[in-house]
């Protein structure tokens, strides 16, 4: 087994107008304008049409099912089937689709200063790299955040021609997480997600004196958007199925660390959980106690105190055992100093 702990760093949205669809006509064709793309690791089993929608970006999915139909898309010469699996080494024709897109200035370029963080690379391979994510960053760009986690990793790593996140993290949670550098290392570890054979343990603050060594919670949840946007899950019988093991690590007079297992991975899953029962994350400004999170926060506790502290998997490609360990961050360690030596 690999088990990684610690850092390594010696590795180097807005909304959007609708794009205008201009179909050239064949006599205003060049025969240059048509691409013959060799299919490589990036797109190694990806459907021919989801491949498609990354290559004729802002052309609509109906027409470029009417180029594979029509046999404008070839695959080594021939037609096939819109669900067709592109394999290694496949070449495949693609046909001249002008789109008149609004302007569009993506970043090309990492700002001065901010944070950079390759640094933070906790394992890389050829086909992954797991990252200690820190809190406060979102894991990708969207909703009036310009850019996240993947899409800084890829300004970061410009020689990484294909990058996807594995899972995702919410914005104040910290610790590891997956991105993959192959179609085929994702495919598989979403694979993997599906079957239960990712283990995902986190370290939590809650308040109170959690009562047992260890709890395994099954409450379904809900999710919904509420009037500003937000996502909002509750414990509602309806619900999907979400199931958390706590065990308890330690107790203080007044909080329980405690460790996090999840079997399922479901939105606000650890929050919700512990929220219901009447034990909220500490610095939780969604689920948690407000009144308490004001008192923490001049404590020096400002952020949401949830930690990915330990994916453990098969890996996708080569079939060895991985750990991946992230330490607790140097300002929840600070704080759990101060719970257990409290100023006299």
């Amino acid at each position: 087994m690999s088990v990684v702990t610690g850092l390594v760093s010696n590795w180097s949205g807005k909304t959007r107008p609708e794009p205008t669809v201009v179909y050239m006509k064949k006599n205003d064709l060049e025969k240059d304008s048509v691409r013959r793309l060799k299919i490589d690791d990036s797109a190694d089993g990806q459907r021919l049409d989801n491949f498609l929608m990354t290559q004729l970006k802002g052309v609509p999915k109906s027409r470029i099912y009417k180029l594979v139909r029509g046999g404008e898309v070839r695959v080594n010469g021939g037609r096939v089937a819109v669900s067709y699996r592109l394999q290694l080494g496949d070449e495949v024709r693609v046909p001249p689709v002008r789109v008149a897109a609004p302007v569009i200035t993506p970043a090309t370029h990492l700002p001065q200063g901010g944070i950079r963080l390759v640094p933070r690379i906790l394992y890389r391979d050829d086909a992954l790299i797991a990252l200690d994510k820190p809190a406060g960053m979102a894991v990708h760009g969207g909703s009036g955040i310009s850019r996240g986690v993947i899409e800084q990793m890829r300004l970061e790593l410009p020689e990484c021609r294909y990058m996807e996140l594995v899972h995702r993290l919410d914005r104040e949670t910290s610790g590891v997480l997956l991105m993959a550098t192959k179609r085929r290392a994702l495919v598989g570890l979403h694979a993997a997600m599906r079957d239960g054979k990712i283990e995902k343990r986190y370290q939590t603050l809650v308040a109170g004196r959690w009562p047992n060594p260890t709890q395994h919670v099954k409450l379904p949840l809900h999710k919904r958007v509420d009037d500003n946007g937000e996502k909002r899950v509750t414990v509602r019988e309806d619900g999907q199925t979400a199931h958390t093991i706590f065990r308890r690590l330690q107790s203080f007079p007044d909080f329980t660390l405690l460790e996090a297992e999840l079997k399922t991975g479901r939105t606000h899953q650890i929050r919700v959980h512990a929220s219901h029962l009447g034990f909220p994350i500490a610095g939780d400004d969604k689920y948690g106690d407000f009144e308490l999170n004001k008192r923490l926060a001049k404590q020096g506790l400002k952020r949401m105190f949830l930690h990915a502290a330990k994916l453990a998997f098969v890996h996708p490609i080569s079939g060895e055992n991985m750990q991946v360990d992230a330490p607790l961050p140097v300002e929840l360690a600070a704080f759990l100093d101060r719970l257990s030596n409290p100023a006299p």
